[in-house]
């Protein structure tokens, strides 16, 4: 038996649209333009993070290395809000500090991947032909190994250390960013205006610089944004097994490495780094998706 229903509820009655519509053109563009609430909340913890990390002393007021063998594993209290470790430092402090840490590894290491794939992709794309071919045949190679395998083989030459650990994430994230770099070249390279520029006699390096490249760093810029959170897992994974920061240094990583040895006495020493660590990325992760698909529907709106 089929239920009438009436059109007016599927498509909405006239006057509800017309209300509705009143509603949208009375909203001013800048409230139109407000991220979802998501987003909007994932931007207000990067905004926290970043704070911590650049002024750690407006949050906190103890040292991160003081010790204190009395109070060890103490519990949350007015004076250590989130209690002390093994050696009675505080981990509120610690966890504060150590987003200086861990938040300059996300951002140097896109950095270096998102530089890098920059060059690759920009010399492949728009020079073409053998050099083309080398180049994306390295990339190829590069991109059959895992990014932790590619760090963990550097870090083997270059020594643990957070030099070395920040250079080892950026290298396994230029491959990848060569290949988005290079598939963006092509297609703007095809374009009327850079065709135009060859024939008018534009030197290479102008039309590089001046065309291609502008036009083409809207996604890789994105897709490094979201890479701060991968590359901040990876120091984190890599600095438990003992391969970037070194004690005492209040990385997050490192903390989660010393407390595993004691999860049966105060498991949240190790709880609260893997918290910090989480909501970290995140908050990366839903911002850099935010502005992936705002750029998206802003180019696709062109």
């Amino acid at each position: 038996m089929t239920v009438p229903v009436d059109a007016a509820t599927i498509v909405g009655r006239p006057a509800d649209r017309a209300e509705d519509a009143e509603h949208a053109e009375a909203a001013p563009p800048w409230f139109r333009r407000l991220p979802p609430f998501g987003v909007s909340l994932a931007m207000l913890l990067l905004a926290v993070l970043l704070l911590a990390a650049v002024f750690p002393g407006l949050l906190t007021s103890h040292d991160p290395l003081d010790t204190s063998p009395a109070t060890t594993f103490a519990p949350a209290s007015a004076e250590h809000w989130l209690g002390t470790d093994q050696l009675g430092r505080d981990v509120f402090s610690r966890l504060v500090h150590g987003a200086f840490y861990s938040i300059s590894l996300g951002l140097g290491a896109a950095a270096i991947g998102a530089v890098g794939g920059i060059i690759l992709g920009v010399i492949a794309g728009y020079a073409r032909g053998a050099v083309d071919r080398v180049i994306s045949r390295i990339l190829d190679v590069a991109l059959a190994f895992p990014e932790v395998l590619i760090a963990l083989l550097t870090i083997t030459i270059l020594g643990a250390g957070q030099w070395s650990l920040l250079l080892a994430v950026g290298l396994g994230r230029i491959p990848g960013s060569a290949r988005l770099v290079r598939s963006q070249v092509m297609q703007i390279r095809e374009s009327g205006y850079v065709e135009s520029g060859i024939v008018l006699g534009l030197k290479p390096s102008t039309l590089v610089l001046r065309h291609v490249l502008p036009n083409s760093l809207g996604p890789v810029l994105v897709n490094a944004v979201i890479g701060v959170g991968v590359c901040i897992i990876f120091g984190a994974g890599l600095s438990f097994l003992g391969l970037g920061a070194v004690p005492p240094t209040p990385e997050w990583g490192l903390m989660l490495s010393e407390a595993r040895q004691y999860l049966g006495v105060n498991p949240w020493i190790a709880i609260w780094p893997g918290v910090a660590i989480t909501i970290t990325v995140v908050a990366v992760t839903v911002t850099g998706r935010w502005l992936q698909q705002h750029f998206i529907t802003r180019r696709s709106s062109l």
